[in-house]
């Protein structure tokens, strides 16, 4: 896939993102649902699919007609579409698409201020922020409250080196005018958070609710240390993001949001946040996190909160998106960090897209496969989280589970094949961290590289595979695959 085939990304903020994928009917309306359970039911029903609709929620209890809840923008043709990809990619060659449009050559175009913009057409501030306008909806039965930021991110400054930060952090509600945030240790957002408590101030930030797709896409992934993941949007776009500067706290944000939140974060103030159905298929335990005072609220009319709620356990709307964005981009790291010959990366959806990576690679020199896993381990944009690395040769396609989990049996000797790297990078979502180590803040874990080449010195003597060659298999498919046409009707 080479630039040129790359279309021009059709849409600048979310309203105008909905009205495309509407063109391509993929968009579902219900009116009067409850953001008590409905919105949650509608969750499990459809972000599962690969091929679910988009759902635009209105008259939604409690909340004024056309303040609107927009859930599952990554399924169906609109996934391309949002990328300014081709359609009916496969999930590797979209990947790879992804990867040599945005990856290879990464352009950058510093964002563009202005006076105002749609965001400022309604503004809250002192007394009257009441964030009971919005319609939060408790995206799983078991959460600890309201969450009306999980298709969010937050934009905040280093106050050292001055560069900006735009990171995806769940918020939830607490009261008509206080949130919780969390900030996984280590990211780029909760160390901008330290330098400013040790400096004894208070964190300024700015949380956008319902901005462009791919500012979310980019705040959810592992941007590198220093870089505004908006400017990198603009890169991809061709075109600077246009920004306001906050009234209170004169950070930068899109000025086409739908929904912005201006406070601050002090040292001393927290609150329960959670508990939450995480990416790994399980409740996060209630914690005691910073609690964000929000001083204003800035909204479009009929504005549009988008919810990205995690389902964990398989694949679901997250976990797509980071397949996709993630395996490119630890491709991208392997051949930064001269590893060579390799040929393609996944990140399984079952482990949320961080915890399984499969590697292929063509073997060049002993050792090869266990420089590419130690890399694929530890690489920006995997290490977070990380637990199993696989390793195999090319002929293995690793976006196939049981391709993967074939080659990891066939092809290792469990005492010979594995090694182990400890005191790696871990999520406090991990639900196999010892309730010590939690406690203590001590997000630390093993991380398996699993060498499933055949072995170097002897690969010549390997047994022959009896996997077809994708010439064979597509000459079966063109010629016999009527055959399970068949079947299926008389089933």
């Amino acid at each position: 896939m080479k630039q040129n085939n790359v279309r021009a990304i059709p849409y600048l903020d979310l309203r105008e993102w909905l009205a495309e994928a509407d063109k391509l009917g993929e968009v579902a309306y219900v009116n009067g649902a409850s953001w008590r359970e409905d919105i949650a039911l509608a969750a499990e029903a459809v972000l599962r699919h690969e091929d679910g609709p988009c759902v635009v929620f209105d008259e939604i209890e409690g909340s004024a007609k056309g303040f609107r809840v927009l859930m599952n923008m990554f399924a169906g043709r609109r996934r391309f579409m949002t990328f300014g990809l081709p359609d009916g990619l496969s999930k590797w060659e979209f990947s790879e698409a992804y990867r040599d449009a945005y990856l290879a050559e990464p352009q950058s175009l510093p964002h563009l201020l202005v006076d105002s913009g749609p965001v400022f057409e309604n503004i809250i501030t002192g007394s009257d922020v009441d964030l009971a306008i919005f319609p939060a909806p408790v995206w799983h039965p078991n959460d600890g409250g309201r969450y009306i930021g999980t298709g969010t991110y937050s934009i905040t400054r280093d106050p050292d080196e001055h560069w900006l930060n735009a990171g995806a952090y769940r918020i939830q509600v607490h009261d008509r005018n206080s949130v919780g945030i969390s900030m996984a240790v280590g990211h780029h957002g909760q160390l901008i958070r330290e330098k400013h408590f040790a400096r004894g101030e208070p964190l300024p930030i700015a949380i956008v609710l319902g901005g462009d797709p791919l500012a979310f896409f980019a705040g959810g992934t592992e941007c590198p240390y220093g870089v505004f993941e908006l400017d990198l949007v603009g890169g991809m776009r061709g075109k600077p993001v246009e920004m306001v500067s906050g009234p209170v706290t004169g950070l930068p944000f899109p000025a086409n949001a739908e929904i912005v939140l201006e406070g601050y974060i002090t040292p001393d103030k927290k609150h329960l946040e959670g508990p939450f159905g995480e990416w790994t298929g399980y409740y996060n335990p209630a914690t005691q996190m910073p609690v964000v005072d929000i001083k204003a609220i800035y909204h479009r009319n009929d504005p549009i909160l988008l919810g990205v709620p995690p389902m964990g356990g398989g694949s679901d709307e997250m976990a797509r998106y980071r397949g996709v964005m993630r395996s490119a981009m630890i491709k991208q790291n392997l051949t930064a960090a001269g590893v060579p010959d390799v040929q393609k990366v996944w990140c399984h959806e079952v482990g949320g897209s961080r915890m399984l990576h499969g590697v292929a690679i063509r073997q060049r020199y002993p050792g090869h496969a266990i420089q590419a896993g130690y890399v694929a381990a530890q690489c920006g944009a995997s290490v977070y989280a990380s637990k199993y690395i696989v390793v195999v040769d090319e002929d293995v396609d690793v976006s196939n589970l049981e391709q993967l989990i074939w080659a990891m049996c066939t092809r290792t000797d469990p005492k010979e094949s594995i090694q182990f790297i400890e005191g790696s990078w871990d999520s406090r979502a991990d639900p196999r961290l010892e309730p010590e180590k939690r406690q203590a803040r001590d997000v630390r874990h093993s991380v398996a590289v699993i060498d499933a080449c055949r072995p170097y010195r002897w690969r010549d003597k390997f047994p022959p595979s009896t996997a077809p060659s994708p010439e064979f298999a597509r000459r079966a498919a063109e010629k016999y695959g009527w055959l399970m046409d068949t079947a299926h009707r008389k089933a």
